[in-house]
This record gives structure tokens, C-alpha cells and sequence, in this order.
């Protein structure tokens, strides 16, 4: 029987069954915090099977759909004619891995090409992206603090300065920590509530803490030669979150289960839009007013 690595991330169970001469110790290791017992694990929302590149051949007929370069992390996602997905990972140009998913993500067969733990991350974070977009969940790409209870969760594109403005945080606002540098979950629950959760998947930051926090707010952040803040509502807030949530937004059910969830959160939870300065004065402005909403 196939080896079993079986996680929980925010609620959601989850395996990985590499082939018999693949060692995925090493590049599942950060995966720890949230290892679960499989044979005290609930259903898996999906599985993830791993082999040799050589037993995964690219499909004939392909389409592609969706192309993204984010600082050299490349992802191209094509179309298979019998409706699966199938995904090239690479870096900096170089073909890392390849991933055949099938049409609803509930199961993915991943080959490794190089760099095998940066295909699996990307394999995984897809994967649980896609499979949970319908269930009230969202793979934020944001950093995240907890200060006194609850976490915020700060936003915008990369380079605008989310790790800056969450270490000036742990910095100058007592009673703050780190839950995720990169990759937070955000559930919405059946009653309106939201919380987030630290994930295995954090950017450059080895931050990988499996707890969760009742969700206090979004801050959108933008570079500014001064500090201000001010609270975002309705479409503004709503507009506010989209950029940040991963997800496959052509695909209907997927595009209206993150559209639920969306709205949710731009109605229940505070959104926030600062403009600052990587400064003291700009964590405390921020601390000091949504800490109290």
C-alpha cells in the first residue's frame, strides 16, 4: 500500500500518496504542524497522487487558459478536451512540475521535473484552492497578525509592503504575533462568522503555524508619502478583497462560491484601505483605530 501523508488546514483534510521510489519527507517537512492521523481523518477534499515525470505524458490537445508570472514563480494552467486541468509549474522559466487535475479537483497526479518542493507547494495550494472555493473557503495572499484575540489580515500587491507593515506591528503594537507571511485561510461559517487560519504555505517567511483566529478585519495597503486610513464599505470593500483570493474564477461553481464568500466578508467583517509609510506611526494609526471596530 502507498505511503500516506494526510494534513488538515483549516477543517479541510487532505492527502498526498507519492509513488514507491519518490521521498517526500523532506519537502513535506514544514507540513508538520499540520499532519493528521489518516485513519482518524475526516473525508479528503481532494488527493494528491505523485509519480515519476516519465509516468505522467502531456495530454494531446491541450488549451490554454490561464498564464501568471508572479516574481518568477510561473503557473500555466490548459484544458484538457475532456474538461481536466492540466498545470506547468516553473520558476524563473525552468519547468519545475507537472499536475493533471481532474475536472472538479477532488484528485491531481503531480510529476516532478526540478525544485520538487516548489511543485508540490504550488500542486497543493492549487489543489486546495480550487476543491474548497465552494465551501466558504479563501487562500488569501496576505500577511496576517493576531493582536489580542483575533487577526487582521493585511492586503495588496506584491511588493506594496504587507510583511513590512506586519513586522512594524510585532514591532511597536504589544501583544501582536505572526500567524502567516504569505498564504492565510479565511473560512466563512453557515452563521456569518469568519476566522483565519495559519497554513503550511507562508512565502519567504518559515512561518507555518497551525491555529486559527475569529477574523477582525482587512487592511488594504498602498505606499503613500504620509499615514491615513479609512474604512472601506459596500462595493469598496468588496473590490478591495478580490485581487487577494486565489481561485479559478472562469469556472462557474468555483467563481460563485468565492463571489459568496466575498460578499460575506465585505458585509460582516471591517475593511480598512491605509496609505503609509513603513513607519512606527503607520502600525500605531492602523492598531489603534481597527483594533477597537
Amino acid at each position: 500500500m502507498a505511503k500516506e501523508f494526510c494534513y488538515t488546514v483549516a477543517g479541510h483534510c487532505f492527502s498526498v500518496y507519492p509513488a514507491a521510489d519518490i521521498d517526500l519527507e523532506e519537502p513535506l517537512a514544514h507540513y508538520a504542524p499540520f499532519a493528521t492521523d489518516p485513519s482518524a481523518a475526516p473525508g479528503r477534499v481532494f488527493v494528491l497522487n505523485v509519480v515519476p515525470k516519465e509516468a505522467l505524458p502531456e495530454p494531446e490537445g491541450l488549451v490554454v487558459e490561464f498564464d501568471q508570472d508572479d516574481d518568477g514563480s510561473q503557473i500555466r494552467l490548459s484544458r484538457t478536451p475532456d474538461g481536466r486541468s492540466w498545470f506547468e509549474f516553473r520558476i524563473f522559466g525552468t519547468l519545475s512540475g507537472t499536475m493533471l487535475a481532474e475536472s472538479d479537483f477532488s484528485s491531481a497526479t503531480l510529476a516532478f521535473h526540478k525544485q520538487e518542493e516548489f511543485a508540490l507547494n504550488n500542486a497543493l495550494m492549487v489543489m486546495y484552492a480550487m476543491r474548497t472555493a465552494a465551501m466558504g473557503t479563501a487562500l488569501f495572499h496576505a500577511a496576517v497578525i493576531g493582536h489580542a484575540g483575533r487577526g487582521y489580515l493585511f492586503l495588496g500587491k506584491s511588493g506594496t509592503g504587507k510583511s513590512t507593515h506586519a513586522r512594524l506591528w510585532l514591532q511597536y503594537v504589544p501583544d501582536s504575533e505572526l500567524v502567516n507571511d504569505d498564504n492565510p485561510v479565511v473560512r466563512v461559517f453557515p452563521d456569518g462568522t469568519a476566522r483565519v487560519y495559519g497554513s503550511p504555505w507562508s512565502g519567504k517567511t518559515p512561518c507555518y503555524r497551525n491555529m486559527e483566529l475569529p477574523l477582525g478585519g482587512f487592511v488594504q495597503l498602498a505606499q503613500a508619502p504620509y499615514n491615513a486610513i479609512r474604512r472601506l464599505k459596500g462595493i469598496s470593500a468588496y473590490a478591495a478583497l478580490v485581487p487577494s483570493i486565489s481561485g479559478k474564477r472562469w469556472d462557474r461553481q468555483m467563481a460563485d462560491g468565492l463571489h459568496e464568500t466575498e460578499n460575506a466578508l465585505a458585509m460582516n467583517v471591517p475593511v480598512w484601505h491605509l496609505d503609509c509609510l513603513p513607519d512606527e506611526a503607520a502600525a500605531r494609526l492602523c492598531a489603534g483605530l481597527i483594533t477597537e471596530a
